[in-house]
């Protein structure tokens, strides 16, 4: 069982990143939220890991933080949910977005990830209730989502107008308004946005 992996990032991809350890590169999948606080290619990362065997074939899930694993460990476990799905309402939503949203049975808000739909929502909330009753969130800056703010989803549609995928764009808001904070104007936070993409394309050349 590979539990963590240190190395430098070779190259990355929209949902994975290649990590050179001493010369043996593995291939891991990420979490969008994972991929933005990755540092630069080239440079040393330490990521916890989940390998998973899916048709007799070893994949491996790499997570900037053990919080991350661990909930990505739990809801694997309900009926529906596989690796995929899990890594995409990661990437939606932070551990402590998906705590709310089962304490409050909010199914709107986990649908949010896509692949998600109103029936897994409803499943994800019943059976994942009794693990978060009585867990108490402390919001940050860092746990806000860029689909919970009207200014955050300006911008977002302002990128996906310019031609970005929206899977490449919500990371980039998402970071964008982690560093300049949720009520910066639009067009600051959209500046700042691209300039994470445009680094991303640079580093990946």
């Amino acid at each position: 069982m590979i539990a963590k992996l240190k190395g430098l990032i070779e190259s990355t991809g929209l949902d994975w990143i290649i990590l050179d350890v001493q010369g043996v590169c593995y291939r891991l999948f990420v979490s969008h939220k994972t991929m933005i606080q990755l540092p630069p290619i080239g440079q040393a990362v330490t990521l916890h890991t989940e390998m998973l065997v899916r048709q007799e074939q070893p994949i491996l899930y790499g997570f900037v933080t053990g919080y991350e694993q661990e909930w990505f460990n739990k809801l694997i476990i309900v009926q529906g949910v596989g690796a995929r799905v899990a890594l995409a309402l990661l990437s939606a939503l932070t551990p402590d977005d998906l705590i709310r949203a089962i304490q409050a049975g909010d199914k709107a808000l986990i649908c949010q990830a896509d692949g998600v739909g109103p029936k897994l929502a409803s499943r994800l909330i019943t059976e994942l209730k009794d693990k978060v009753k009585g867990v108490e969130i402390v919001t940050t800056t860092a746990d806000f989502n860029v689909n919970s703010s009207s200014n955050a989803s300006d911008v977002l549609s302002a990128l996906e107008n310019l031609g970005y995928k929206r899977s490449e764009a919500a990371p980039a808001v998402a970071r964008a308004i982690e560093e300049e904070g949720v009520a910066s104007p639009a067009a600051v936070l959209i500046r700042r946005a691209l300039s994470f993409l445009a680094s991303k394309i640079n580093g990946a050349a």
